[in-house]
């Protein structure tokens, strides 16, 4: 049943754990400031992202958290970052570097912004993060493989330089498309909450599963 918060591929088992939030005591949810219209994408807008989890962020039980760890760094305009040889996991192994498109290195800037992002969710305590997919900093589910300008632009099943990094710290997260979850986050934080029809995590999607090859059900899909 909708009752119980699933486990996802890329995240703790922690998100199982989140506590009944009132709206004296609402859930800390980090967020990425993109997904509450801050101007911080690499081109100076918000990449489309203002208000893809309006649903979830304005709730009264949510208390949003919003930073952006490439603005952080690396300013607003600035080139696109990518991680190149793995994921955020292998960038902070030494395994992987994150370039931009120039093929300048900023590995050490993704990782600065990314230690920024953790002390401020520290400081305020968060107990969730919710953080844009696809990016380099915050993806959770997929990022790019490589440079994103790269025709074909490939992807890759892995997190970015932040969600590796928050997720080290025993940070839950979960991304802007997984529907899913955040609705059943929000049927845990209030049992009245209407369940929507057809709502899906982004690694249940027709996109990732014929991308990615996967035809099985991740532990906890339902």
């Amino acid at each position: 049943m909708e009752s119980s918060l699933p486990r996802l591929p890329h995240h703790p088992e922690k998100l199982g754990g989140l506590r009944r939030a009132t709206v004296q005591n609402p859930l800390r949810v980090f967020c990425s400031g993109c997904l509450l219209g801050w101007s911080c994408g690499v081109d100076g807008g918000d990449s489309g992202m203002g208000g893809a989890a309006d649903f979830f962020l304005n709730s009264p039980l949510v208390e949003a958290v919003p930073f952006c760890p490439e603005d952080f760094t690396l300013g607003t305009p600035r080139d696109l970052p990518d991680i190149h040889g793995g994921d955020g996991f292998a960038v902070w192994q030494g395994k992987a570097r994150v370039l931009d498109s120039t093929g300048g290195d900023c590995t050490e800037a993704m990782k600065a912004g990314a230690e920024a992002a953790l002390e401020l969710a520290l400081k305020q305590r968060v107990e969730l993060a919710l953080l844009t997919d696809m990016s380099a900093a915050c993806g959770s589910q997929v990022i790019s493989d490589g440079g994103r300008l790269q025709l074909p632009r490939k992807y890759r099943r892995g997190v970015g330089v932040t969600t590796a990094l928050f997720l080290k710290h025993g940070i839950p997260v979960c991304s802007q498309r997984d529907f899913h979850t955040l609705a059943k986050i929000q049927r845990h934080l209030d049992p009245d909450f209407p369940w929507p029809e057809n709502a899906s995590d982004h690694h249940q999607t027709a996109w990732y599963r014929e991308y990615f090859s996967i035809d099985h059900q991740f532990e906890g899909e339902s």
